[in-house]
């Protein structure tokens, strides 16, 4: 029991992460319709420049001030390429986007080197909120939880509740009317790519400390944030939360499973001939647990292809 209750709260503190970094994405897209496959590289240069800025300033200031400069880095990326290749569609963005994540990784590499970097938690943050079974569980995971749903509030609140947001979703609907207005709708979108890129900042900022801080880190969480965006559907806020929260608890599940399918064809007295067979009748669970997020998107595509809480075509 003690296992179960210790793997669903990892399935849930890293489904809030994979929302964390989600967020931004499906910010970007919901409103401006760029799928920007960049987007984890954002992500490790939040890390990057908290571990950069925490010998200068200290934790929270460099966690604070990390999104804010990964921001500005959006801000240039939309305004200097991004707005140029935009008139001509999907292909050229995802073209852009793929050769300047490969350039941020180059650069990583080339400034801190081709190997992890000693980014942690400072002493008074490192200490267990409970014990679960004799092991004990990190506050700061807990903290992280707390953080990604403060997010998804603020996000939430800010696009539904402010000024703000009802201009950025009429620029978004009504661009030429927004226009008639008095809105600088380009200085909008570039805002927009702007708060999503500081988004990604902030969950690598934070994620960064307690993780492995790495030249890999986007390329280790990058597809599986696409795919959290598919499965919840493109552009849905709620959305990319509950598709989070699913893949992380679904993941971090099967981990734990030591089955295969021969165990259950011994249920029907068949096991012994299911072992003899071989292949995927008895590869483990947990073996299959990297390849289960992707399954569920092919599920979720050959049934509901706008996602789980996106619109339908």
């Amino acid at each position: 029991m003690e296992q179960l209750l210790f793997s669903l709260l990892n399935g849930i503190i890293y489904g809030l992460l994979l929302f964390m970094v989600s967020a931004g994405l499906t910010l970007i897209f919901g409103m401006m319709g760029v799928l920007n496959f960049a987007h984890a590289s954002f992500y490790m240069l939040g890390a990057y420049f908290a571990y950069t800025l925490q010998g200068l300033i200290g934790f929270w200031p460099a966690v604070i001030l990390s999104p804010v400069l990964v921001g500005l880095v959006g801000v240039v990326v939309e305004r200097y390429f991004l707005r140029r290749v935009h008139r001509h569609g999907h292909a050229h963005e995802l073209l852009l986007t793929f050769g300047l994540s490969f350039i941020i990784a180059e650069s990583i590499k080339l400034f801190y080197g081709n190997y992890p970097v000693d980014y942690h938690l400072p002493s008074a943050l490192d200490f267990p909120a409970f014990s679960i079974g004799g092991t004990q569980y990190a506050a700061y995971r807990l903290i992280m939880g707390g953080i990604a749903i403060a997010m998804f509030i603020a996000i939430y609140l800010a696009l539904t509740r402010t000024r703000v947001g009802i201009v950025v979703r009429s620029a978004i609907h009504r661009p030429n009317m927004a226009e008639a207005l008095g809105h600088n709708v380009p200085l909008v979108f570039m805002g927009v790519f702007g708060a999503g890129a500081a988004l990604a900042g902030l969950a690598g900022a934070v994620a960064g400390a307690f993780y492995t801080t790495n030249p890999n880190m986007a390329l280790e969480l990058g597809v599986m944030v696409f795919v959290v965006v598919v499965v919840g559907g493109l552009g849905s806020l709620p959305g990319a939360m509950l598709a989070s929260l699913l893949i992380g608890i679904i993941t971090s599940m099967a981990v734990g499973v030591d089955r295969s399918l021969a165990d259950l064809f011994d249920l029907l007295g068949a096991g012994d001939w299911a072992r003899g067979v071989g292949g995927l009748l008895t590869l483990k669970v947990s073996s299959l647990a990297a390849t289960l997020p992707f399954a569920l998107m092919l599920l979720v595509l050959l049934l509901r292809p706008g996602g789980l809480m996106g619109e339908k075509e």
